[in-house]
């Protein structure tokens, strides 16, 4: 991710980015930030350290959620036809 991509993909979650984190990961201390960072810190620390994201991310169209649990992808991929 480069920060432009990363920032449209959140925008399309409606999620904050400090939300977006997986905050038991090493990389999430030596970033430090916390729930007062201003968004463009804590995205510019996603950039630096990807392994502070959660995943997955599932991007359809103009929305996107994160996948935890799976069910959130399924709702966002709507009924399947047989």
């Amino acid at each position: 991710f480069d920060e432009r991509s990363l920032t449209s993909l959140i925008k399309k979650t409606a999620m904050k980015p400090f939300d977006m984190l997986r905050r038991s990961e090493p990389d999430f201390k030596i970033a430090n930030i916390d729930k007062d960072s201003a968004n463009s810190e804590v995205i510019a620390a996603m950039v630096k350290f990807p392994a502070i994201i959660q995943r997955p991310i599932v991007e359809i169209g103009d929305k996107a959620v994160l996948a935890r649990p799976i069910e959130k992808a399924l709702e966002l991929i709507g009924p399947r036809s047989k």
